[in-house]
């Protein structure tokens, strides 16, 4: 498998398109700071052949695939594999429930000269060829088909992913030797064995079933073709006899029918003639229509008098008006009384509440008055407080002066010392305010009382008058509306008149229809008497009718008895006619019969001498007996030729059994492909060990033993260790002599088109020395400068990857990773 190009949207880090082209990088490095994303593009070409990746732990892993908050991701990867190009391509969406799968993934056959670099960088699913896969399930099978490899084994021999780069030089040797058959084709052998084993098993079934058609052939000798062949001469001339004999027993076969008929014929004609009967009751029927008319004549009578009554009464309940008129001017009589007496009640409610509201005025005027008066002693009282404290200082000062001495304010001399008053001037200003400010507030709380009372009096007042305006209107419009009315007794006088006549109306509408549905009954009755009087004659007709061909006489069509009557005395007349010609037609008949017998019994005896049983059909079966003997014959010949071929078959298959059961005999022991592994083996080893002395500086060399692998310690005495006792450097190094050994060696031992076109190392370069990555950078190169092999490495370390003629180089910044290439 060789990578051609690689296309990537929305896959881990690589948020943004990106396309890696392979085409011409035979040799090349993937670089980068690490973190950058260099693994991620090994990772795409497993996840695009097999949907995982190594270090995602499986499929589990899944949505690994998606970059951070990205909802798809998408990887096309074109390769390379055995001369054939394919491409190969998955699409992973998350879902509206944050779950991860595969929505797409497929593998096509792209046509000859197909020019990768001209395919769409927007991943489109165009056809890019024949569909060899088109489902997830699908792709397994098809990608093992064209790479020749399983996921764990292209993990181990092509792509070598971070941590897994010794997984072939450490696996266990069953795995091992897997690898190699899948890789070499020596499975090729084993499917030989069973396609052997096969057409084995498939000739001796047809061994079995040809022995079985034989056994069913074992009459075909000599003797019972002789016996066939006489069987055909005896049935000929049973056949000649027969044809001889036919013609007399057909004609009194013919006889026999002419005069049955006859006889059939006249008994027919005489059960038509006697069967004519006149019915019962046939005279009743036409009483009965004239009984019924009559009764419909009275009830139609009786409905136009129930007719006129009711349209009376209709005309008297009109002339009284309509009654929902009546009952709406009493009802509004009603109404109007009931609105007088709310008046009244709302009139005197109005006064009251006029009466109230006035006093609620006055009180609240009353209380306005008290209210300034209060205010005015407040205010009087603020102005004594003020008083008070001027009288209380100058008290103070007194207290300090002496006559003859000047004062403190005015600076003029005291002529004379006032008496202290007792007692503090202030304090009793304060305890009149107190009295005055609390008399204050209380009138200003009654003011409020009233002025809420006389407005809560006034909205009533306003309710009640509008309530009496209302009322008032009401009943103005009654007054104009029952102006020109009956008075209420003459309204009830003509409700109750109404009601008498509604009733009498119902009554006369009850025996109309009555009425109707007796007339009804009676035109029924008519009609039914009027049916089964023509259905009588209907009757008579179709009796008649039958007897047309006989010449039956006319008849009275006003009398149906009468007419019943001339018919069955001429049917009687015909009947006795025919029977007088009955006895000599029956002979006839007899005679037929018995000419007919003698014929057939002479053609059954001819049967009989030929050991046959006696046919209905003479000529057929004696035809038929022949025919079956000819056949008979036929087959036997047949099945001689028959069983003259299958012998023949037989012996070919019993040649083409021995052959393949010799050949899966040989390969069923695999001795030749455990000669093949182990020579394959011994060829890997000893390119792997001439390698690893390169890397090593000529330290080690690989060995094996039984399928595990040793390595041989030229600096410690050629001591044989355990490739797992290794360090870590040297495990790479043995490790990455292997791999290059498979990329070298498995061309020329490979018998199919599985092969590694490419090898692709992800490991453990940074762990070398100088010397020994500069024999790992020159094994490389000669790898890559033969030309049948694609070599990638990924790697940080600069002294490496300056060495290889192209490069591409992954970046990677807040939002997506890049590539670029750079070198050649």
């Amino acid at each position: 498998m060789r990578p051609m190009r690689l296309d990537l949207a929305g896959f881990t880090v690589f948020r943004d398109e990106t396309t890696i082209d392979f085409t011409d990088a035979d040799f090349f490095a993937l670089v980068g700071p690490t973190g950058s994303g260099k693994s991620t593009v090994l990772d795409a070409i497993c996840f695009a052949l097999y949907g995982t990746v190594p270090r995602w732990g499986g499929t589990r892993g899944l949505g690994n695939a998606l970059a951070p908050s990205a909802t798809e991701a998408r990887v096309r990867l074109v390769f390379e594999s055995a001369g054939a190009r394919y491409v190969a391509t998955r699409v992973v969406r998350r879902d509206g429930r944050g779950n991860v799968k595969t929505a797409n993934a497929g593998l096509q056959l792209m046509p000859d000269g197909f020019d990768v670099t001209k395919l769409d960088t927007g991943l489109s699913p165009e056809d890019l060829g024949e569909v060899v896969a088109g489902t997830p399930a699908e792709m397994e099978a098809a990608v093992l088909a064209a790479v020749g490899l399983p996921y764990e084994q292209f993990t181990s021999c092509v792509v070598l992913p971070q941590g897994q780069f010794a997984d072939f030089l450490h696996a266990r040797p069953a795995t091992r030797q897997q690898i190699l058959v899948n890789l070499l084709g020596l499975g090729v052998y084993e499917e030989v064995q069973k396609l052997a084993t096969g057409r084995a098993g498939q000739a001796e079934a047809k061994l079995e079933a040809l022995d079985q058609l034989l056994a069913g052939l074992a009459d075909t000798d000599e003797a019972t073709l002789e016996q066939a062949t006489a069987q055909v001469e005896r049935m000929t001339e049973l056949a000649g006899a027969v044809t001889a004999a036919v013609p007399e027993l057909e004609t009194a076969r013919a006889t026999a029918r002419e005069v049955a008929q006859a006889l059939a014929a006249l008994d027919a004609e005489l059960a038509l003639l006697e069967a004519v009967r006149a019915p019962k009751a046939t005279a009743e029927l036409t009483r009965a229509v004239t009984a019924a008319r009559a009764a419909a004549d009275a009830a139609v009578d009786e409905v136009s008098l129930a007719e006129e009554r009711e349209e009376k009464l209709r005309g008297e309940l009109t002339a009284l008006g309509d009654e929902s008129t009546l009952r709406l001017l009493l009802g509004a009589y009603a109404d109007r009384e009931q609105l007088a007496g709310q008046a009244e009640q709302l009139r005197v409610a109005v006064e009251r509440a006029a009466t109230q509201h006035e006093a609620a005025v006055t009180a609240l005027a009353q209380a306005g008055a008290q209210a300034e008066r209060a205010e005015a002693e407040l205010a009087a009282a603020f102005q004594a407080h003020e008083e008070a404290k001027t009288a209380d200082q100058a008290a103070a000062l007194r207290a300090h002066l002496s006559e003859g001495d000047p004062c403190p304010v005015c600076e003029q001399v005291v002529a004379r010392v006032p008496a202290t008053p007792a007692g503090s001037a202030v304090a009793r200003a304060v305890a009149a305010g107190k009295a005055a400010r609390t008399a204050s507030e209380a009138a200003k709380r009654l003011v409020t009382e009233r002025d809420t009372a006389a407005r809560e009096l006034d909205r009533v007042l306003v309710r009640v008058r509008a309530e009496h305006d209302g009322v008032r209107a009401r009943l103005s419009t009654l007054d104009e509306r029952l102006a020109d009315a009956a008075s209420p007794q003459t309204l009830r006088e003509r409700l109750a008149e109404h009601t008498r006549l509604r009733a009498a109306l119902d009554e006369a509408a009850t025996a109309v229809r009555a009425g109707r549905d007796a007339a009804r009954r009676a035109r029924g009755t008519v009609e039914a008497a009027q049916e089964r009087l023509r259905t009588a004659w209907r009757h008579f007709d179709g009796t008649r009718d039958g007897l047309a061909r006989f010449g039956p006489p006319a008849v009275d069509r006003e009398d149906l008895a009468a007419a019943w009557t001339a018919l069955s005395e001429w049917a009687r007349q015909q009947s006795l006619h025919r029977r007088s010609q009955r006895e000599g037609l029956a002979g006839s008949v007899a005679d037929a019969e018995a000419a007919t017998r003698a014929a057939t019994e002479r053609i059954e005896g001819i049967f009989a001498e030929a050991g046959l049983p006696a046919p209905d059909d003479p000529v057929r079966a004696a035809t038929v007996a022949v025919e079956r003997a000819e056949a008979e014959l036929r087959r036997l010949v047949e099945r001689r030729e028959q069983a003259t071929q299958l012998r023949e078959q037989r012996a070919e298959h019993e040649r083409e059994a021995q052959v393949a059961r010799a050949l899966a005999g040989h390969l069923r022991a695999n001795n030749f492909e455990r000669w093949l592994l182990a020579e394959a083996l011994d060829l890997l080893v000893d390119g792997a060990s001439r390698i690893l002395r390169e890397l090593s500086g000529g330290q080690y060399d690989l060995v094996h033993d039984k399928g595990e692998f040793f390595v041989v310690d030229h600096h410690d005495a050629g001591l044989r260790r355990g490739v797992r006792t290794l360090s870590g450097g040297e495990t790479f190094q043995a490790s990455l002599a292997l791999a290059l050994a498979l990329s070298e060696q498995l061309a020329g031992m490979s018998t199919t088109a599985a092969s590694l076109e490419s090898i692709v190392l992800d490991e453990g370069f940074g762990t070398l020395d100088a010397a020994t990555l500069d024999t790992v950078a020159a094994t490389l190169e000669n790898l890559a400068a033969r030309g049948d092999r694609m070599v990638g490495v990924v790697t940080h370390v600069p002294a490496l990857a300056e060495r290889i003629p192209v490069r591409f180089e992954v970046r990677k910044d807040a939002r997506s990773a890049r590539v670029e290439r750079t070198g050649r």
